[in-house]
């Protein structure tokens, strides 16, 4: 029997955990190396903390698919019945390359709001806050998000999409969630590594580790740079901030778990989270970069 038909017999869940273990292998020898001999500083991690983030890569890379399977479904029928003919008759008409292009653009828009309300609203900051527990940058990072974080900013995503008829069976560009959330993904682990590069005007165009570590700055100023991959969105609400240099510490003021359970609790534990505060450095990181 070939290794084809062996997965053929095994449970989608079985595939979907050896999927996930061989990307894990290839990021791991991609961005190691590349964090080792270019780090932007000299971090260690606990066993501990290095288990709950493998957590993290599994639990946010499964469950969330899982849950919104139903609800985008019934956003793709209601985007059919509620919008004009000739929405998905222009769709359609379009090239293949611009229905992607459009497709991206539109869900980085709703990607951006999303996470700039888990940020500004205390009971979504209250999940979100897990990803900004983490003072040590590097490329699992990415995935240390509660799962309630992760439905809330994909449905923000992609809910446009599935509206507008550019998602969901027979659309007009039914692989623009796919290519959002690939490359929302991939470059993921890319902004959170611990890489010192800088990309000079290439960073008007694209997010890089350097604008994204701003982004999980511990001290002043902090809710900057909510975009995953268009910074041009934050130049556009008000949002951006990318100085030369780098923020002296990562993380958040109140204490979170290490543990993978803990982690998962600790919003529902939380009786009041508020909305992101950070300490107030007095020094150049308080500055305007813009």
């Amino acid at each position: 029997m070939s290794v084809l038909q062996t997965l053929q017999t095994l449970p989608a869940i079985v595939v979907d955990v050896l999927r996930l273990s061989l990307w894990l292998v290839a990021l791991t020898m991609l961005f190691l190396p590349l964090e080792r001999f270019f780090g932007e500083r000299r971090t260690r991690r606990s066993w501990s903390e290095l288990g709950s983030d493998l957590g993290f890569y599994f639990l946010s890379s499964l469950l969330p698919t899982i849950i919104l399977a139903a609800p985008l479904a019934l956003l793709a029928v209601l985007g059919q019945r509620l919008l004009p003919d000739a929405v998905p008759a222009t769709l359609a008409a379009l090239p293949l390359w611009a229905k992607l292009l459009l497709g991206l653009v539109i869900g980085e828009v709703g990607t951006y709001w999303g996470h700039r309300l888990s940020h500004e609203l205390p009971w979504l900051w209250r999940f979100h806050a897990v990803h900004h527990g983490t003072e040590h940058m590097y490329f699992l990072a990415n995935t240390r998000s509660h799962p309630v974080d992760m439905v809330v900013t994909r449905l923000f995503g992609l809910t446009p999409l599935y509206l507008l008829g550019l998602a969901g069976p027979g659309a007009a560009g039914s692989a623009a969630p796919v290519l959002l959330l690939l490359v929302g993904t991939i470059w993921g682990f890319f902004i959170h590594a611990n890489l010192r590069w800088r990309f000079g005007p290439l960073e008007w165009l694209v997010a890089t580790p350097a604008f994204h570590h701003w982004h999980h700055s511990k001290f002043q100023p902090i809710n900057r740079n909510y975009a995953s991959t268009l910074p041009l969105l934050d130049r556009l609400f008000g949002t951006h901030y990318l100085p030369s240099h780098w923020p002296a510490a990562c993380g958040i003021d109140t204490p979170m778990p290490v543990s993978l359970a803990g982690q998962l609790m600790a919003p529902l534990r939380q009786a009041s989270a508020g909305t992101p505060a950070a300490q107030k450095l007095p020094d150049r990181a308080g500055q305007s970069a813009d």
